[in-house]
C-alpha cells in the first residue's frame, strides 16, 4: 500500500502524519496536538461542541481560523457565561465579521451552554456524560487507512451519542456532527495507522482515566 493509499504524508520534518493537515503550521499544530487525545477538560469539551456545530457544512480549518475570534465573541466558550445570552447579545454576535455569522449556531452555542450545565448537574460533569458512549475495542476497525477514514464518517455510538444529547436538548448534534465530535475529544483515536501521532496518542489513551 502506497503512503498516499494508508493516508499518511511525510512532512517536512521527516514524521509521518495523517494526510488531512497538510502543511499549514495551524492544522498541523491542532492534528499534532489536540486531535484525538482524550480528556475530561470541561472548558474544552464545551468548546469543541460549539465549534463542531459551526463546522456543519463548511471546512474545519475555515473554524480553526476563527477559532480565537470565536473565543473572544464567546467568553472564552465558559459555558455558565454564555448560558446567561440574551437576545441583544445575539444580534450583537451577528454584526461579528470574525466569526460565522449564522443565527441558529450562534444560538445553539448559548442553548448548548445552557444544556452543557443541566447535564453537568446530572452526571457530574459532562465528560462523564460523554466518556458514557466510548465505543468497545472491538467495534473499532482494526486498521485506518485513507479509505476507512472517509467511511468514518457516523456510527453506532454517534448515533446514540446524538440520540442522547436531543434528548437532553442540545442543538446541532447529529450523528456525523458527533462523530467528528468524538474524533476531536478522543473518544476514538482515528489517526490512520502508521502516523506518528496517532502512536503518541494511543498512549496517551492507555493511561488515560475515564470519568465515572
Amino acid at each position: 500500500m502506497s503512503e498516499a493509499e494508508a493516508g499518511l504524508r511525510t512532512g517536512d520534518d521527516g514524521v509521518a502524519r495523517c494526510w488531512w493537515c497538510g502543511d499549514d503550521p495551524l492544522y498541523r499544530a491542532y492534528h499534532d496536538h489536540e486531535w484525538g487525545r482524550p480528556t475530561t477538560d470541561e472548558r474544552y469539551l464545551y468548546e469543541k461542541l460549539c465549534l463542531e456545530g459551526f463546522q456543519a457544512g463548511l471546512s474545519w480549518i475555515t473554524v480553526l481560523r476563527k477559532r480565537q475570534a470565536f473565543r473572544e465573541a464567546f467568553e472564552n466558550f465558559e459555558a455558565e457565561a454564555v448560558a446567561r445570552f440574551t437576545m441583544r447579545r445575539v444580534e450583537h454576535l451577528l454584526k461579528n465579521p470574525a466569526i460565522i455569522r449564522h443565527r441558529g449556531k450562534i444560538e445553539s452555542v448559548i442553548n448548548n451552554a445552557r444544556r452543557t450545565i443541566q447535564t453537568a448537574e446530572d452526571f457530574g460533569s459532562l465528560a462523564a456524560f460523554l466518556w458514557r458512549f466510548e465505543p468497545h475495542p472491538n467495534d473499532r476497525p482494526r486498521r485506518i487507512d485513507r479509505e476507512t477514514f472517509r467511511t468514518l464518517t457516523r456510527t453506532e455510538a454517534s448515533v446514540a451519542l446524538s440520540r442522547a444529547m436531543k434528548q437532553r436538548g442540545f442543538t446541532f448534534v447529529g450523528p456525523t456532527t458527533l462523530y467528528a465530535y468524538m474524533q476531536s475529544i478522543g473518544l476514538v483515536n482515528d489517526h490512520v495507522t502508521g502516523c506518528v501521532i496517532g502512536r503518541q496518542v494511543e498512549g496517551v489513551r492507555a493511561g488515560f482515566l475515564r470519568p465515572n
